[in-house]
């Protein structure tokens, strides 16, 4: 399938996607402070440099896109059809960067919380967020997941 864009204005597209202080994070962080929590962002001495940092509670959350994280079953995780090589190996590497990042936090006694965007994107799916991130925090598991994936 060929691409519908330039590859100038696809190439300016992709840069200007966030790494960083994106929109379901900065709902992600709205809601952890309104629930009384205090944190630090992006620990660049941690593993996979978590989104949010309780180092007291030794909690590490990561807020993952749906499509760049691949998020199983959900449907903002769709394969371009443009490039599927190159975006399969993409993909795959960003859930290997992710697993070894979970890990090495784990094996450093770490909490970890993953956030999914698609439990941010609207009212419905938020609805219930601040209370599952606040049942998770002051709860005793090691690893955890927030976000339903939607149905196609």
């Amino acid at each position: 399938m060929v691409d519908v864009v330039s590859p100038a204005d696809r190439s300016r597209m992709m840069a200007s996607i966030k790494g960083k202080n994106s929109q379901p994070e900065l709902l992600v962080r709205r809601l952890l402070f309104a629930s009384g929590y205090r944190f630090r962002l992006h620990r660049r001495d941690l593993p996979g440099t978590p989104d949010i940092v309780m180092a007291g509670r030794k909690v590490a959350i990561f807020v993952h896109g749906c499509f760049w994280h691949m998020h199983q079953g959900c449907r903002y995780a769709k394969m371009p059809a443009t490039r599927p090589d190159f975006w399969k190996a993409k993909f795959e590497a960003n859930v290997e960067r992710d697993r070894r990042a979970v890990e090495r936090l784990r094996a450093l006694g770490w909490r970890v919380l993953c956030i999914w965007e698609c439990s941010t994107r609207d009212a419905e799916a938020s609805a219930g967020l601040q209370g599952a991130m606040g049942s998770w925090i002051d709860g005793g598991e090691r690893l955890g997941e927030i976000g339903t994936p939607s149905p196609s």
